[in-house]
């Protein structure tokens, strides 16, 4: 059907990603059993109110407890508490909501049960300090670990040994109740662990692990966060602690999920779909302009695949933010920006990146859209976009020529959706 609209049929596509990252369905096939005890719900993440909702509509039993989402639109609850707190960069909201999940779990017994709904972006969602750290050290590792270009994952180690919650320290503060851990998860490897941090779900990082993130990234922290690093109070709960030995934790969505329905309804549409890879990292620029070489190949040789194809992938990439001054955007609307410089002139190519939680960084937009005549609307509008994409100024580009993709929070958190048509 090489006929449709690429933004039709782009739009589908990350429509069909979302969905099948939708936490109910995937909740109603992982329910655990009913505990002989109290059953307490705790959570945090961009998709933690969507996820509590659901586990209520399908649990036959009482419920309690309490879930950390971001500002904005969430999803009604009937008994679980939704608390609202600050994405990327954490507030006292999520302060408040950090200490609620540790007392909603305190003094429990062997027979009850806590049901961990963890997704991406509870990370920043669940600050509470550690050790002797304040919460404005805390928020100063947040922003520190935002502007270094450290992968999710480096990242979320740094964040798991300053934290007094993340790390599994929420799960111990549980036992001897029996944790369940239900995970959306937005990180490269579908690794438990690292889902926001692993509030419930311990491994087997060490303090060290962070201090050679963090020289690696040449970050600049507190002192105090550094002498903290080198105490016993940075140290986490093992996989191994007896205290932990009876909980479980499941990925319940992912990227890969996520990826692998857009290809199907690709192919059922007539277009042949390749799916590069779920995990793709790296600085959003640099991942923009490999994207841009492999189809500026597809478009002109057939070469490694023939016409019509859409390349899939996903992962997150990164913005590494020198010395100011910058403007607006995120790290799909910098990939797209990169992408059309590396299309530009090359007809027959469209490209939607989009956030599969609906936000782009800490902007409106889920993404944008981009087509080998991106550049040249954006110079007839007053933009240039060489300057803009060294500004890490995307967003005012593409909103230059009405390019945004606007969806609005999706409730779900499976990181970055790319697809690239080439027709």
């Amino acid at each position: 059907m090489t006929d449709i609209d690429p933004r039709t049929f782009l739009t589908a596509l990350f429509r069909c990603a979302v969905k099948a990252a939708d936490p109910r369905d995937a909740i109603a096939s992982h329910l655990p059993e009913p505990p002989k005890g109290r059953t307490v719900v705790v959570g945090a993440g961009k998709a933690a109110s969507r996820m509590a909702a659901a586990l209520e509509s399908l649990w036959d039993g009482p419920l309690e407890g309490v879930v950390i989402d971001r500002h904005g639109k969430v999803t009604p609850t009937r008994n679980i508490r939704v608390v609202q707190a600050a994405h990327p960069v954490p507030d006292q909201a999520g302060l408040s909501g950090s200490r609620a999940l540790l007392d909603a779990v305190s003094g429990l017994s062997p027979d009850d049960l806590v049901i961990a709904l963890i997704s991406g972006g509870g990370s920043s969602l669940l600050p509470l300090p550690g050790g002797e750290l304040s919460f404005e050290d805390e928020i100063a590792v947040n922003r520190a670990l935002l502007r270094s270009g450290a992968p999710i994952g480096s990242m979320n180690v740094v964040r798991k040994h300053i934290s007094g919650i993340k790390g599994g320290r929420l799960a111990k503060a549980a036992a001897p109740a029996r944790v369940v851990s239900l995970l959306v998860s937005d990180v490269a490897g579908d690794d438990p662990a690292m889902v926001a941090s692993g509030p419930t779900v311990p491994d087997g990082t060490t303090p060290q692990d962070a201090l050679d993130i963090i020289a690696e990234y040449r970050m600049s922290l507190p002192e105090k966060v550094m002498a903290h690093l080198g105490s016993p109070a940075a140290i986490a709960p093992k996989p191994d602690d007896p205290d932990l030995a009876r909980n479980s934790a499941v990925i319940i969505a992912s990227a890969r999920t996520s990826l692998h329905a857009a290809a199907d309804l690709a192919r059922s549409m007539g277009i042949t779909p390749v799916v590069l890879s779920d995990a793709i990292e790296g600085e959003a620029k640099d991942i923009g302009r490999m994207h841009a070489a492999m189809a500026r190949e597809v478009a002109g040789f057939d070469q490694p695949f023939e016409k019509p194809v859409v390349m899939l992938s996903g992962g997150e990439t990164t913005v590494t933010l020198a010395e100011g001054p910058y403007g607006r955007g995120g790290r799909n609307t910098e990939f797209l920006l990169s992408l059309a410089r590396g299309i530009e002139g090359c007809e027959g190519v469209h490209a939607l990146a989009a956030d599969t939680d609906g936000i782009d960084g800490s902007e409106d937009n889920a993404g944008a859209f981009a087509d080998g005549h991106s550049l040249s609307r954006m110079r007839g509008a007053g933009v240039d976009p060489k300057k803009a994409l060294c500004r890490h100024d995307a967003w005012t580009a593409f909103s230059a020529i009405g390019d945004l993709f606007i969806t609005g929070q999706t409730g779900t958190n499976v990181n970055d959706f790319r697809a690239i048509l080439i027709r």
